[in-house]
């Protein structure tokens, strides 16, 4: 994992700015804080902050092919870079590092864009062509590296970044920041903005499984293109395998994708919850390497989170040498503002906070690689939704039945709103829509309503700017019209992954909250080739009745203990409310006072006071107002971060740098921490 930067001009009056670049490379350090590198000419910059884990001593980037016509930067791994490379070198391709970097470099000399089909990683690319004067961007295939832009006013030129602190530092982009209200209804909608939208107005993400080209000679035009989708079977048809056979091959699979993920020239880790999905990585990382393997966990105060029991008999199974990180109410409360500083975007949960402080237990103990299993939920019928949207169905087709909407109890045990109280309440609660099967969103929709009644807290100036604009319905207008030729199952997995994988888990509770202590995540599950293979699988091989994840289940057994593979999914979730006022951190009571609610403009002042004292009130808190709450919280230090304060953290200095100048045939090179 690193952290990339650049610049390319448009109007030939503005050469990339050698300390501004120095600058820009010292926000993101916390990426890569072993190397820095830069390359400039008179038209382009691309720089990289590197933590060095593939080839320690001749990786540093940026890195230039045989005759300099191309410089790369590149975050992220490309596990088969091992397998690629002898055919290149067949080819007459000159290496000079050991890196998966270089492979990508000589890998789209041959094949151009064409080049991403072979790879099989996480990242996010840049590529500079000083002949053709073209910038080549690509992002991987499911999101999970991120890569900001920002076309500058008057067609002058672009920025790129790893994150948007990085282009915030830019003056001419800083000029133009303020937050997006479209951005701010969609993560009060779906929990974040997606793709091509940030929070931010006029800085976009390149959205995952796309790439870009921008030219020099061509002021203000920029060409995306989509290289690879998300795809399911038309129908459910019969299955192709047997269920035996399934078992055999996921478990394949799953055993040859952690193989790869441990590729590294440094120590390895993994994080292991108690739950099926991350204790099945790490045995697969137990039989493929003999060395001892350190895990890590989080332990919550309050026992409705709390997993450590499962977790000790995981990691007493496996004989890990296992690290656990305590999270309190009040430590949740204390690193938020770091949080968010880290993930850039509103948040309607505080599940990304423990997740900051079980990576900073991993940098603690030296470990900068952590295997985790991120994605099984997602392409396995995991998730609670798919169940929901099962028995929806089931009810929808006697809609006036009393007992089957009581099936939905049997889901949500940890909320106390659907699991306690009335059958009456839980029929009110999941009925509006229940008859409109035929929506693409059916699987979703209800969630996405319940969350969006949170806009009651925008000011009246948001609400103006919103009159008339539904994300939902944005988001239906882009689908591929195959989704209704799909199951329901696959429709809501595509659905998921798309508004909720994508840019909420892998990126506020995943990239951003390891990076923030240099770790890199990396994911099995993730693998292009389990994901295109648990596609094809047939729904009840994933949900078997309202049993969630059933060929994994099936493939865990001899490998895991019968208490974890046999476990019902229990959501990883953090408190709130408690976190916020039990008791209430310092910075809080500013951050919420009508005067900087009224300055930041974003909600109404006099609705979040009545918020604010219901939770001080200490009576019980219901989910909306918990979301409502760290959606208040979040937004707000987002503006003053971002937009009052800028830069709201310090920046430190990118030395020592490498720096390859395109005006001369030489380099200076300073030595790498």
């Amino acid at each position: 994992m690193c952290g990339i930067i650049g610049t390319l001009d448009w109007s030939g009056r503005h050469p990339p700015d050698i300390p501004l670049l120095k600058q820009m490379l010292g926000a993101i350090h916390h990426r890569g804080p072993d190397e820095f590198g830069l390359y400039a000419d008179r038209r382009a910059s691309i720089g990289c902050a590197r933590l060095s884990i593939v080839d320690l001593n001749t990786g540093q980037q940026p890195i230039a092919n045989e005759d300099r016509s191309l410089w790369i930067v590149f975050n992220g791994e490309i596990y088969n870079y091992l397998e690629l490379r002898p055919a290149l070198e067949q080819a007459g391709h000159r290496f000079t590092t050991r890196s998966d970097t270089e492979v990508i470099l000589h890998l789209y000399e041959e094949k151009g864009p064409d080049c991403l089909h072979r790879l099989n990683g996480q990242f996010a690319i840049a590529i500079w062509d000083v002949r053709r004067g073209e910038l080549f961007l690509a992002r991987d295939r499911v999101g999970i590296r991120p890569l900001f832009y920002t076309l500058l006013p008057g067609s002058e030129g672009l920025v790129f970044g790893s994150e948007i602190k990085a282009l915030l530092l830019d003056p001419r982009v800083r000029a133009q920041v303020r937050l997006d209200p479209a951005a701010l209804a969609q993560a009060f909608t779906f929990w974040a903005p997606l793709a091509p939208r940030t929070a931010f107005q006029n800085i976009r993400e390149l959205p995952p499984g796309h790439w870009m080209r921008v030219r020099a000679d061509a002021p203000g035009q920029v060409s995306t293109a989509r290289y690879w989708q998300l795809v399911f079977p038309p129908t459910d048809g019969e299955a192709v395998l047997t269920e035996a056979e399934a078992v055999g091959h996921l478990r394949d699979l799953l055993s040859d994708a952690t193989r790869l993920r441990l590729r590294a020239d440094v120590p390895v880790g993994s994080y292991l919850s108690g739950g099926i999905d991350s204790t099945l990585i790490a045995a697969f990382i137990r039989q493929h390497t003999p060395e001892s393997l350190c895990t890590f966990s989080i332990a919550f105060q309050e026992a409705a989170f709390d997993e450590r029991r499962y977790q000790e008999i995981a990691t007493a199974f496996l004989g890990t040498d296992h690290r656990r990180t305590e999270c309190t109410n009040a430590a949740i409360g204390q690193v938020f503002p770091d949080v968010v500083w880290h993930a850039e975007t509103p948040l309607l949960r505080a599940s990304p906070a423990p997740m900051y402080l079980l990576s900073q237990l991993v940098h603690e103990n030296r470990i900068k690689v952590v295997l985790t299993g991120e994605g099984a939920d997602e392409f396995l019928g995991g998730y609670n939704i798919f169940k929901e949207n099962k028995v929806r169905r089931f009810w929808a087709r006697q809609p006036d039945s009393t007992w089957r909407p009581a099936l939905l109890r049997r889901l949500y045990p940890y909320v106390a709103d659907l699991s306690g109280g009335s059958g009456a309440y839980l029929t009110a609660f999941f009925r509006p829509g229940l008859t409109e099967t035929e929506r693409l969103d059916y699987s979703h929709h209800i969630r996405w309503q319940n969350t969006s009644r949170l806009w009651r807290l925008f000011s009246p100036h948001l609400k103006r700017h919103l009159e008339g604009y539904d994300p939902a319905e944005e988001l239906l207008a882009t689908l591929d019209g195959r989704l209704r030729e799909w199951n329901p199952l696959a429709q809501a997995q595509f659905i998921e992954v798309t508004t909720f994988m994508s840019p909420y888990l892998l990126s506020s509770q995943g990239d951003r909250m390891m990076a923030a202590h240099s770790v890199e995540g990396r994911f099995p599950f993730l693998d292009h080739r389990v994901i295109e293979f648990c596609s094809q699988l047939p729904p009840h091989f994933k949900l078997r009745g309202l049993e969630e994840k059933y060929i994994l289940r099936k493939s865990a057994q001899g490998l895991l203990p019968p208490q974890v593979w046999q476990r019902r999914k229990q959501p990883y979730r953090a408190p709130i409310h408690a976190a916020f006022f039990a008791p209430m951190p310092d910075y809080l009571e500013a951050l919420l006072s009508p005067e900087a609610i009224q300055e930041a403009g974003a909600f109404n002042p006099a609705a979040v006071t009545r918020l604010v004292r219901k939770c001080q009130a200490g009576g019980r808190i219901s989910e909306s107002d918990d979301m409502a709450l760290v959606g208040v919280i979040s937004t707000q230090l987002l503006y003053h971060l971002f937009i009052a304060e800028f830069p709201g953290r310090p920046v430190t200095p990118a030395e020592p740098l490498w720096v390859h100048s395109g005006h001369s045939a030489h380099c200076t090179q300073h030595a790498g921490s």
